[in-house]
C-alpha cells in the first residue's frame, strides 16, 4: 500500500500509552477513525456536506490486526485503499505503518454506510461522491 493516499498522519504521545509501554488499542481506532474522516472529505463527504444534506456515515463493521508496537515518540502514517463501492456503503482498508522502521504496525478493515440522518436510514450516495469513490477503488486494484 505504500502508494495509496496518506489520510492520516501523527505522532504517538506518552498519554496514548498503556501500563505495558505501548499504543493502548484505543489510540489505534482514533486514528484510524481520522483517517477516515480524511478519506471521506476526499470523497466529498466533508463534516460540512453532511450537515448541510442532513446525512452521515457510521461504520457497521471493523476488523483489527496489530502487527507491532508503536511507542511514545513514534512518527505514524496511515495509508488508505477502497476496496469496495456499493449504492450505499464503502468497504476500505487502512494501513498504518511506523515512519522510523517502515514496518505495519496496524491495519484495519472497515465497511461504512452512507445514512440519511433524519430518517436514520441507509441512503445512496451522490453520483458525484459515488464517482470518486469508484476512481479510488479502481486507483487501488491497479496498484495490486
Amino acid at each position: 500500500m505504500s502508494d495509496a493516499p496518506i489520510t492520516y498522519r501523527g505522532t504517538v504521545y506518552p498519554w496514548h500509552c498503556d501500563h505495558m509501554g505501548h499504543m493502548n488499542v484505543m489510540w489505534y481506532v482514533g486514528k484510524f477513525d481520522e483517517a477516515s474522516w480524511q478519506l471521506f472529505a476526499r470523497l466529498g463527504l466533508t463534516p460540512a456536506a453532511l450537515r448541510e444534506s442532513g446525512r452521515g456515515m457510521a461504520a457497521v463493521e471493523q476488523q483489527i490486526a496489530y502487527r507491532r508496537e508503536l511507542v511514545a515518540g513514534d512518527l505514524v502514517c496511515v495509508r488508505t485503499q477502497v476496496l469496495e463501492v456499493r449504492d450505499k456503503a464503502l468497504r476500505f482498508v487502512h494501513e498504518m505503518v511506523n515512519e522510523s522502521s517502515a514496518e505495519v504496525a496496524a491495519t484495519t478493515t472497515l465497511t461504512a454506510v452512507h445514512l440519511d440522518a433524519r430518517a436514520r436510514r441507509a441512503a445512496a450516495f451522490e453520483p458525484a461522491v459515488r464517482e470518486r469513490a469508484l476512481a479510488l477503488c479502481a486507483a487501488s486494484a491497479e496498484r495490486v
